[in-house]
This record gives C-alpha cells, structure tokens and sequence, in this order.
C-alpha cells in the first residue's frame, strides 16, 4: 500500500470513530520493536501498519455514556473496557477487507506481562512523548529506585488515554515515515517533577496539568476513574439516571 491509500484508509477510520472521541495514528511496527525488549516483540512484519487508538477527554461523554445507556453492564468486566472493545470491534466490522488484529492496553499475557506497550507505541507513532528516567540528565533518584515513565500529548497534556492497538495484518506501507513525538517538557526539572508528581502522588491528577491541555476530563470523568472498579456499578446507575433526567427535561422544554 502506498502512502496516498494509507491516508484514505486512516481518513475512513476517523470517520467511523467521528464524534466518539477516540482518535487513531498509524505506526510500522517494526519502530515498536526497535524499542523494546524481545519479550514485547510483535511477530508482523517492520512495515507492517497499526493503528494507536487514543481516547481524548471528550470520550467519556460522547462514546462512554452513550454505551452504558444502551447496554446493561452487569459482567464483570469493566464497562469502560466493554466499550472501547465494542468501538474495536467495531473497526473490524466495518473493514472487513483487511485481516486486523486487535490488542487492548489491558490485555496479558498468562504470566501477566502486557501484550502490547502502548506508552511506547504513542512514542513511536509520534502522538504523544513517553518521559522516562533516561530522559533525565544526573537523574536525583536512588538507583534502586524504580520510576514508572508517562506519557504527555501535546494537546491534552496528561488528560487522555492510550486504549490498544489495531494492528492491519495484511497492510504494509513502506513508505511511511516516521513522526518524533512533540517534546513538551523540554527541561530537566520540569521532566524530574513530572516524574516525581506521577510516581509518587499520581492520584491527585496534578502530573497531568504540567503543560496546557485544550480539554481536561470532565467531573463525572474524574469522579468515575478515582472510584475503584469494585464500586463503579452504583455510580454507572446513577450516571445513567442523571443522563434520563436531563433527556426528559430537554423534551419538555
């Protein structure tokens, strides 16, 4: 496939995801294994394409509570991961030329390692820049500390989601070229206190506002990820009556 289909291609997948929030990139997959350890090597091809499907903060409102409105949720699966598998699965209907293998970023393997490292795949794909402990000169940190790497983007900072892969099995594209990241934190301090802030006190959601984000998650967004997954079903109940009310007051107005 030469870069001119590619483009179409990822143009009719942002049509189909128009409105929902979520948004694509395509990456070869051999700039993933580059990267990373053989053990989270993709068996493709290097110019095999895939797709990073990011969830912007808008998501939650115009795919997520549409989703839990439509479905009961009542497995134990977690509803929000029952809707970015619906909008995968999706894709896959809607292309069904094309043999696409999709892995979702909390998907394991038996021994629990990831199946696929998306923080590395938004690097690489050029969509958002993964901060690391080796971005840091002298770093300050004990080294036997360990020290998690994040991801910023350069429009939400740290208000959005990395959500999976679809990888397009039977596309290769030669001839696309390679994206670096935007660098938005540039200094050494502020990636220290980037790092510190999401390493040590990640639950208060600060790392995230360390550059300007065109659009933050909403408060029911928030409220919904700082509640843990085993409490989730009365808050969903109550998301769900909150979005009735507001149907019925709209049709009486």
């Amino acid at each position: 496939m030469d870069i001119s289909e590619l483009s179409k291609l990822t143009e009719s997948i942002s049509i189909e995801l128009d409105c929902t929030g979520f948004e694509v990139k395509p990456f070869k997959i051999g700039w993933y294994n580059d990267k990373v350890d053989k053990r989270f090597i993709l068996p493709e091809t290097y110019d095999t394409i895939g797709y990073l499907i990011i969830s912007t903060p808008s998501m939650f409102e115009n795919a997520f509570l549409p989703f839990i409105c439509r479905q009961e949720c009542t497995g134990v699966k977690d509803p929000l991961d029952q809707c970015v598998a619906h909008y995968f699965q999706q894709i896959k209907q809607k292309f069904p030329d094309y043999d696409i293998d999709s892995i979702h970023d909390f998907e394991l393997h038996p021994n629990h390692r990831p199946k696929v490292l998306v923080q590395t795949v938004a690097h690489v794909s050029g969509s958002a820049y993964f901060y690391q402990r080796s971005d840091v000169s002298e770093d300050p940190w004990d080294t036997k500390k360990k020290m998690c790497g994040v991801c910023i983007h350069p429009q939400y900072g740290g208000w959005f989601a990395l959500r999976g892969v679809l990888i397009f099995k039977n596309i290769e594209c030669p001839s696309l070229i390679q994206e670096n990241p935007i660098d938005v934190i540039p200094t050494r301090e502020k990636r220290i206190e980037l790092l510190e802030k999401f390493n040590y006190c990640w639950q208060d959601w600060t790392y995230r506002d360390l550059t300007e984000a065109v659009e933050k998650y909403s408060d029911d967004q928030k409220q919904y990820f700082a509640t843990l997954p085993k409490d989730r079903k009365e808050l969903i109940l109550s998301l769900k009556n909150k979005i009735k009310l507001q149907s019925e007051e709209i049709r009486g107005s």
